[in-house]
């Protein structure tokens, strides 16, 4: 007979989950600049303590934004991970090979050495091996979604983990355009082309964005990426810093995450090590002999 190992989630796959889930929020944080996040100065009126920024529409800062994004076909890198999730703090080593669009496997270890598991994600599964504990995950994004009451996808993912938009609407009349002058910076809200079928209610129509992207003007490198949800009031944010040319690729070697939910999570990841486009093997085996996890769906 299969032991089945019934836990709440562990703070690994936790860890995977938070980093993904869209949660939402009924009240936005004031906009800061970040020291590190623009290149090159611009220009400042000093009487009127506002930037000299010309007035972007839509189509112009979506445009500038997918031709600016970091693109890449694969990706290797190696990252310093810190984490606090309900006030338990974790640090680990986490090793990264995509192919986009397709899979990401995670590779976990603590700062020692020692290796803690690996996830393999797909667009339509999620599979983990705890190494530590000898036992395995398998499921898919609408299992886990049940569970978290979350909006995980792989497109997110993906576009958190390298400073990238999740896939949006484009079309004028979802995108709100926002030349901040005060902080130096755009933004462009816009909803998420998955989300919208789940939050509208009959013919109502959607009066919250679900996604809104701050923008470096001088590059047009998002430097910061937060979701909402009307529904919920929760918050996730990701600020995008250090960014850096090294070996061809540009990008930020510093994540900030900030999720305000049922569970509280602060997560930083600092690239040491960010490498693409060299083909990468992707695939995880499960040991005979572990256990498979049975996660517990919260109580309603």
């Amino acid at each position: 007979m299969i032991k089945v190992t019934t836990i709440k989630i562990k703070p690994v796959l936790g860890f995977l989950l938070l980093l993904a889930m869209l949660t939402a929020c009924k009240h936005k944080r004031k906009l800061k600049q970040t020291d590190d996040a623009v290149l090159n100065p611009v220009e400042v009126d000093t009487t009127q303590g506002r930037c000299r920024l010309d007035y972007k529409n839509s189509k112009a800062l979506t445009k500038y934004i997918k031709e600016n994004e970091f693109s890449f076909t694969w990706i290797s890198a190696k990252a310093n991970v810190e984490s606090n999730i309900d006030g338990k703090e974790e640090s680990f080593d986490i090793k990264l090979k995509i192919r986009k669009d397709s899979a990401i496997l995670i590779s976990i270890q603590y700062l020692l050495g020692l290796q803690v598991a690996k996830v393999l994600i797909t667009k339509d599964s999620v599979m983990l091996v705890d190494y530590i504990h000898k036992n395995y995950f398998r499921g898919d994004f609408n299992y886990i979604n049940d569970i978290l009451n979350a909006d995980l996808d792989y497109d997110v993912l993906q576009a958190v983990l390298f400073g990238n938009s999740a896939e949006f609407h484009d079309d004028e009349q979802r995108l709100k355009p926002v030349t901040d002058r005060h902080n130096c910076h755009y933004l462009l809200s816009t909803e998420r082309k998955r989300r919208l079928r789940k939050i509208k209610q009959g013919d109502a129509d959607l009066k919250k964005a679900l996604q809104t992207l701050t923008l470096n003007p001088d590059n047009y490198k998002i430097i910061k990426n937060e979701f909402i949800d009307p529904a919920t009031n929760r918050t996730f944010v990701a600020n995008y810093r250090n960014f850096t040319q090294k070996d061809s690729v540009y990008a930020p070697y510093l994540v900030d995450i900030d999720i305000q939910a049922e569970k509280k999570a602060k997560v930083k990841i600092e690239y040491v090590r960010i490498e693409k486009n060299t083909p990468q093997k992707l695939d995880l085996n499960i040991p005979a002999k572990y256990d498979p996890i049975q996660i517990q769906k919260k109580q309603q």
